[in-house]
Order: C-alpha cells, then sequence, then structure tokens
C-alpha cells in the first residue's frame, strides 16, 4: 500500500537524526508535505533537501514557544495545512544514580520531554481544529519499566505518557487523535547516554533484556508513527504503543 499519508501535512521535531529523520523520510515516502525541525539547523537542512520539495527545514528550540508558533506556523505558510504533528524531540541524562543529576540537566529533561507538548499543544490546536489531526510523541519504554540509573529521565517519558492519555480524552470531541510510541532503546545518538557508556558490552547486556533480540531502529519507529498518523488508525486515540521487540512483556 502506497500514499498513506497523500495530501496530509505533517511537522516532526528533532527530525535531523534518529527517529525523527526516519519519520521524516517515511512520512514523505508515503505522500506527507513534512516539516523537518530540529536544534540543529545543518541536519534539519541535509533531511529536508534528501526529501525534497515536499519538505521545508526549520530550526526550532521546542522549548521556547516562539520558536514552537514559527515551526508550526511554516507548516500553514509552506503547505496550507497542518495535519499531523510529532512531538519526538528529547533529552536525557545519562545513565547515573539520581542523586548525581545536576539540576540544569533536570530543568532540561522536563523543558524538552514535558513543557514542549504543552507548548506545542497550545499552538496546534487551534489550527487542527475543524479538519481533525493526529497528534503523535515519542514516549519510551523508560515510562512503562524503567531502567536504573534513569529515574528523572524515566518519569518524564511517564509523564509523556499521562498527559498523551488525558489529551486523547479531551481532543476527541475536536477529532483530534493523541498516541504514544513507547520505542525501546534504540542505536541513535542518545543510545550512549541511556546505556552510561556505548561498548560492545553494554550493548550486549541491553539486548538481553529484549526477547527479540535486538535494538529498535529507526525504521521500527518511523513505521509505527506511521501507521498511528495514517486514516488507517482512526479509530485509536490514547495509545501508548509499545514498539519494543517484547522489552515490556
Amino acid at each position: 500500500m502506497a500514499g498513506r499519508l497523500q495530501g496530509k501535512v505533517a511537522v516532526i521535531t528533532g527530525a535531523a537524526s534518529g527517529f525523527g529523520e526516519g519519520m521524516a523520510r517515511r512520512f514523505a515516502e508515503e505522500g506527507a508535505k513534512v516539516v523537518v525541525a530540529d536544534m540543529n539547523g545543518d541536519g534539519a537542512d541535509r533531511v529536508a533537501g534528501d526529501i525534497g520539495a515536499e519538505a521545508v527545514a526549520i530550526r526550532a528550540d521546542v522549548t521556547d514557544r516562539a520558536d514552537v508558533k514559527a515551526m508550526l506556523a511554516a507548516a500553514i505558510d509552506r503547505f496550507g495545512a497542518l495535519d499531523i504533528l510529532v512531538n519526538n524531540a528529547g533529552y536525557s541524562h545519562r545513565n547515573k544514580p539520581m542523586t548525581d543529576v545536576a539540576e540544569e540537566d533536570f530543568d532540561r529533561i522536563l523543558a524538552v520531554n514535558a513543557k514542549a507538548i504543552y507548548l506545542s499543544t497550545l499552538e496546534a490546536v487551534p489550527l487542527m481544529e475543524g479538519r481533525g489531526g493526529s497528534i503523535i510523541t515519542t514516549a519510551s519504554t523508560a515510562g512503562l519499566r524503567p531502567r536504573p540509573g534513569l529515574t528523572w529521565y524515566n518519569a518524564s517519558k511517564g509523564w509523556a505518557i499521562t498527559a498523551t492519555k488525558s489529551m486523547a480524552v479531551e481532543l476527541a470531541p475536536k477529532k483530534i487523535r493523541v498516541n504514544c510510541l513507547c520505542p525501546v532503546a534504540g542505536d541513535t545518538g542518545m543510545l550512549h547516554l541511556f546505556m552510561g557508556e556505548d561498548t560492545p558490552e553494554m550493548r550486549a547486556k541491553f539486548e538481553s533484556t529484549i526477547p527479540l533480540g535486538r535494538l529498535s531502529t529507526p525504521l521500527d519507529i518511523a513505521n509505527a508513527a506511521l501507521w498511528l498518523a495514517s486514516d488507517e488508525a482512526e479509530f485509536i486515540t490514547g495509545v501508548a504503543l509499545e514498539v519494543d521487540g517484547g522489552r515490556c512483556i
């Protein structure tokens, strides 16, 4: 099946690399017009340039309301609508005892993983009213089955999951569906933070906790997001979808 997002406009944060880049490319393959948003402006330009005319890059700090407003306005100005918002940008402290995490790291975690969802919702909902839409957040298995050493990150992802379910109930009358993804650790730029150090031994340790025996990939997460964003999932809302190779069983 091709063209599953034909005619839809998506904004994806954290889209210059990792899961977000995978989503941007996969959504475009299925016909979506994509706003590639990231703090890394050069990376966003690279991804949007690879996709072509159906994508536009914008540098955005998801913790700054003015940047968020400009990011979503780019969808309207360039493509005329907003159908899909993916809150994918994330931040983590390095795996360490909870009492060793600096206050500035704690504040940044909550700003990127929690406040950014609040800010994007304030700006996106008025743009989706009257036409409906889909909001997807990249949460984590950390919000369901926490690993030690990541306490404050785990808590932020639990917040994202609860926010998703509450938003789904409140926004259902507006025909705005709200779901989140719960990936297991993936081979992305944040992996070394989750593990504490990126060594073959640590990778093997993490993989041993996943029944299907491997880390997640950007394509795994992109395909799950694609389904949630598509009309095939029109009756799905308030779901925390585990994309985890069985990790949460």
